[in-house]
C-alpha cells in the first residue's frame, strides 16, 4: 500500500510533465520504496535541504541537512539507491506534541584522510526523500536534490583602517575547486561572518562588505576571525578562513 506521500509524489511528477517539464523523466527511474500508509492528509515540509560544506581552508567535506514542518513525530531520509541514511523519532511527549525544525551536521572529515572520491560516493547525486508521520497521522515529506556541484574558496583580502574601518574583500567564484568534479557553477550569494556575531548574507554581485565600525570597535586586541562563504544554486557552500590583526 502505498503512502500519501508516494501518492503526492506521482501527482507532482504528472503535473511537471503536463507543464513540459521534460527533465522530470530522469526522476522516474528513482522509485520510492512503499511503507504502509495512515488515513490524513499528506503535508508537504516547507524545508527540505540537503547539501555540502566544504571548508577550504581546512579541507574538510561534509553534508549539511535542514529540514521544517509542522507537528512531525517521525522523518526518515533515503537516498537516491533507496538506502535509509538517516531515521528519527520523537519519544514520550515529542511523540505527541510534535517537532518543527531539525538541523543537524555530519561529520566534517578531512579529505587528506577520507579521499574526495570515496566521500562523494557515499553520498550520491539525485533526489533523496524524505518521508515521515505527523502527530495527526498524516503522512509528510519532501524531494531534496543533491549536488556536487561545489564550488571553489573565494580568494580574500582585507583592509583594516583608523577608527576601525574593516572592509573584506572577496573574488567571484566560478569553478569547483582543484580535484573536485568539473561541474557548472552558479553562485547566488556570498555570506560574510566575523567571530563572535556579525553576520551578513549577500547577492552573487557583492565583492565586498564593510563591517560596522561599532562592532570592529567592540573586538578584542589582537587576533579576530572571518569566513567568507560561497554559495551555489544547489546550495552547497565553501568557506574561506581568514584573521585581521586589531
Amino acid at each position: 500500500m502505498k503512502t500519501r506521500f508516494h501518492l503526492w509524489l506521482a501527482r507532482w511528477r504528472v503535473a511537471l510533465l503536463a507543464a513540459g517539464a521534460a527533465s522530470l523523466l530522469m526522476f522516474t527511474t528513482a522509485a520510492t520504496r512503499p511503507r504502509g500508509g495512515g488515513n490524513g492528509d499528506f503535508v508537504e515540509l516547507e524545508i527540505a535541504k540537503i547539501y555540502w560544506e566544504y571548508n577550504s581552508s581546512a579541507n574538510d567535506l561534509g553534508v549539511h541537512v535542514s529540514l521544517d514542518g509542522e507537528d512531525w513525530k517521525k522523518l526518515e531520509i533515503d537516498d537516491p539507491n533507496h538506502h535509509t541514511i538517516f531515521e528519527v523519532a520523537g519519544k514520550g511527549p515529542y511523540a505527541e506534541l510534535g517537532m518543527t525544525e531539525l538541523f543537524f551536521e555530519g561529520a566534517e572529515p578531512s579529505l587528506d584522510e577520507v579521499p574526495l572520491d570515496e566521500l562523494l560516493a557515499r553520498f550520491p547525486e539525485g533526489d533523496y526523500v524524505i518521508e515521515g508521520r505527523t502527530v495527526d497521522g498524516e503522512g509528510t515529506g519532501a524531494l531534496a536534490n543533491f549536488s556536487h556541484a561545489i564550488p571553489a574558496g573565494p580568494e580574500v583580502t582585507v583592509e583594516l583602517g583608523s577608527k576601525n574601518f574593516l572592509k573584506i574583500s572577496w573574488t567571484e567564484v566560478t569553478s569547483t575547486p582543484p580535484g573536485f568534479p568539473a561541474l557548472p557553477i552558479h553562485i547566488v550569494g556570498y555570506q560574510v561572518i566575523v567571530e563572535p556575531s556579525f553576520q551578513v548574507t549577500l547577492p552573487a554581485t557583492a565583492r565586498s562588505v564593510t563591517v560596522s565600525p561599532e562592532f570592529v570597535e567592540s573586538l578584542p586586541a589582537g587576533e579576530n576571525k572571518f569566513e567568507v562563504l560561497a554559495i551555489e544554486a544547489s546550495g552547497n557552500q565553501t568557506i574561506t578562513e581568514g584573521t585581521f590583526t586589531k
